[in-house]
């Protein structure tokens, strides 16, 4: 499928005069019309608000001023960022049914005043309570390197809308993969940034402890620049951090000189499948690296996931499951109802081993730089499968499938899944993770990764219309 081109391309095209952002936008919103029949990928086409934003980019261009770096490029969100004008459904019913948001969350602003402009919200897992964007109110979202797969979720659509050629970038959440989970399934790059990195001020949380935003793109160069315009405190968000941005597109030509790279072993390597394993050994060799490193209780630490998510999950929806529980997707409604039932004392203990787990990532982050481990145990199964195999064992498909995303996002480490080229192969992603305020070190590794020509090359040639 033909795709819409780089956004550092579409954006020099822009700011040269070369196109102009309403061709831009124009040829966008025809591709969607096209592709978005099958795919399902979003569920809003927001086409008056693109044009009139495309106009004042033009404008801003025509002024002889700066239309910021991302000048004319789309983008779409996930359905769980607020956008003025449009409900914010999270993929639910009962959201639906609120007014519409009168303001943009602070991540869709900050990617609007560099000059991106949002064509649409994407399809997602109902209240980002899953990993397959099969959602019973919506429909199912389709991988478009196969559509009788499944897209991963719970920010399917925004990385089918990436893969498929429709956006250069897309914002999704990651609570306990769903960004890399979708991400690896679809064949794209998606960062979840140190825990309050980026600012989750406007969207709606599932759990408040452990939701992460962040970018999903076609490539390293996109994907840093979108890195580097969301970054940044925000006061709007609790648990902003109040630290100083650092910009990571001047540093991926640097290379990865210097950095101590290792694969983590154990847990992360018993619960990859072959195709997992093959990905992770194509990386390691592209980056010469043999060492190995243990993060001990690994497999625990997915279970203290599961606990944390559920109780808190189910507590914030503990109100509307009372009132209006045949509103939810059903399989949504039993996870949230389990968890708002869930003891106390398991969700205190869970909590316990999430600072032992933390001391013990930190011991083993002393030495190295970067993690390598693959993104998910498989590629990605049928539409409507129950179950995946994991280490030998049968695992709902909804559980397994963030068995290697899981333990990073409970201590809020920075992490990025990488596509890996293998040709007439299904998608499947490699994981890099670092310590927290590390993107600049994932990145550069994705950056010589991608130049050693060991990562997928976006479908996307075109820089513009």
């Amino acid at each position: 499928m033909t795709g819409t081109g780089s956004a550092h391309a579409i954006a020099a095209a822009v700011r040269r005069g070369e196109t102009t952002a309403t061709a831009v936008v124009d040829t966008t919103l025809a591709r969607i019309r096209a592709a978005d029949g099958e795919l399902n990928c979003l569920e809003a086409v927001l086409e008056d608000r693109a044009l009139a934003d495309a106009e004042a980019v033009d404008r801003t261009v025509a002024d002889g001023a700066d239309p910021g770096p991302l000048a004319g490029v789309p983008f779409a969100v996930k359905s769980l960022f607020h956008v003025a004008g449009v409900p914010t459904t999270a993929g639910s019913l009962i959201e639906r049914d609120r007014p519409a948001s009168r303001a943009d969350a602070t991540a869709v602003g900050r990617l609007r005043e560099a000059g991106a402009v949002l064509v649409g919200t994407t399809t997602m897992d109902e209240y980002a309570h899953g990993f397959t964007t099969e959602n019973n109110h919506y429909g199912t979202t389709r991988n478009p390197c196969d559509p009788r797969r499944i897209a991963g979720g719970s920010s399917g659509g925004s990385a089918v809308a990436v893969a498929s050629g429709l956006v250069p970038l897309a914002l999704g959440s990651d609570t306990n993969g769903s960004i890399r989970v979708p991400s690896s399934l679809c064949g794209v790059f998606g960062l979840k940034p140190t825990f309050g990195r980026v600012s989750r001020a406007g969207s709606v949380l599932f759990v408040t402890s452990l939701d992460h935003v962040g970018p999903m793109a076609a490539n390293v160069a996109d994907l840093t620049t979108a890195y580097d315009v969301l970054q940044g405190h925000d006061p709007a968000d609790p648990v902003s951090l109040d630290v100083t941005p650092q910009p990571c597109e001047p540093m991926l030509a640097t290379g990865i000189d210097g950095l101590r790279i290792a694969i983590a072993d154990g847990h992360f390597l018993r619960v990859a499948d072959a195709d997992g394993t093959a990905a992770l050994e194509l990386v390691a060799d592209a980056l010469g690296v043999q060492r190995r490193v243990t993060v001990a209780e690994s497999a625990r630490a997915c279970a203290a996931a599961h606990l944390i998510t559920a109780a808190e999950g189910g507590q914030r929806h503990a109100t509307a499951l009372r009132q209006r529980a045949q509103d939810f997707d059903p399989k949504v409604r039993v996870g949230l109802s389990a968890g708002a039932l869930l003891p106390a004392v398991h969700y205190l203990a869970a909590q316990r081993f999430r600072r032992w787990y933390r001391a013990e990532v930190r011991r083993v982050l002393r030495d190295v730089d970067v993690l390598l481990t693959a993104t998910t145990p498989c590629a990605a199964p049928a539409v409507g499968q129950a179950t995946i195999t994991v280490d030998g064992q049968e695992e709902l498909v909804g559980m397994g499938l963030g068995l290697l995303t899981q333990p990073w996002s409970l201590v809020g480490l920075p992490a990025l899944s990488v596509p890996v080229q293998r040709p007439g192969q299904l998608p499947i992603g490699v994981q890099l993770v670092a310590a927290p305020h590390s993107e600049a070190a994932l990145l550069r590794t994705a950056w010589a990764l991608e130049d050693a020509g060991v990562l997928t090359v976006a479908t996307a040639t075109a820089t513009a219309p």
